[in-house]
């Protein structure tokens, strides 16, 4: 690995760490050169199916658009990063464990609404409005509605 500092070849890996549950290898590396320490990160590289979207085509999966849509959907919310990676993880081994070679989008948006609405109920209606179209008001008081009466019974047990 070249250093990204002096550009020389010969870096050393100090430190070895397993990060997003299991999903990555952090490596701390140092440069035997000019001394500068930097991470580099190592993921397996898998293939995810396509998905098909609503008007019947079909697109390879775009994890930087997944994560555009959270950022939009917590925008200035109380999220860490690592929350939202957790949450892209968690979406990406459903979509792997299905063992398919493809998913409906609407599949997909609704593992993608299941993890938000467990990270944060104004970042799920905030998402679900984008992705089921919401026309007017009514729409957004029966999503919040449901969120209320889940509320309800999760305090009665």
């Amino acid at each position: 690995m070249h250093c990204p500092f002096c550009v020389a070849i010969d870096t050393k890996v100090i430190d070895s760490r397993l990060v997003s549950e299991g999903t990555q290898v952090r490596r701390r590396r140092e440069c035997a050169e000019c001394g500068e320490r930097f991470n580099t990160y190592e993921t397996a590289e898998l293939t995810m199916p396509h998905v098909i979207k609503s008007d019947g085509s079909r697109v390879a999966f775009d994890e930087k658009k997944l994560r555009t849509g959270l950022d939009k959907a917590l925008e200035k919310r109380p999220v860490s990063i690592e929350v939202v990676d957790d949450l892209v993880n968690h979406v990406k081994a459903k979509m792997r464990a299905l063992g398919e070679r493809e998913i409906s989008s609407q599949q997909l948006g609704e593992w993608i609404m299941d993890e938000l609405r467990n990270v944060d109920e104004v970042a799920y209606v905030r998402f679900a409005s984008v992705y089921r179209s919401f026309q007017d008001i009514d729409e957004f008081s029966e999503v919040i509605k449901k969120l209320q009466n889940r509320a309800q019974l999760k305090r009665k047990h």
